[in-house]
């Protein structure tokens, strides 16, 4: 019985660590290499992101697959590489869209 409770405590541990912050998330992933919240460095800055797609119910799928596959085009002609899973996993691009999306 405490054998299993131990197992039990580790795995919730595991499990409540492994969701970095959203600004952890981003650092670790190299977002901020270029980007910042209120001013462009190489990409735009977090809180034009935000601007560009206030109001779109879709905007968090868009981000999402745009962060997963990269691209070029929509805010210059510099291209974002691509950031897949084992760059940023999926609950931690989640909340790091989540947060640009609310940025003012």
């Amino acid at each position: 019985m405490i054998k299993q409770l131990l197992i039990l405590g580790a795995l919730a541990l595991a499990t409540t660590t492994a969701i970095a912050t959203p600004d952890e998330a981003m650092g670790k992933a190299g977002c901020m290499a270029c980007h910042a919240k209120d001013k462009k460095v190489v990409g735009p800055a977090f809180k034009d992101i935000a601007a560009k797609y206030k109001g779109d119910k879709e905007a968090s799928t868009k981000l999402t697959e745009k962060v997963r596959k990269g691209g070029s085009g929509n805010w210059g002609p510099i291209p974002m590489p691509p950031h897949p899973a084992e760059k940023i996993n999926d609950a931690d691009l989640k909340g790091a869209v989540d947060q640009i999306l609310k940025t003012q």
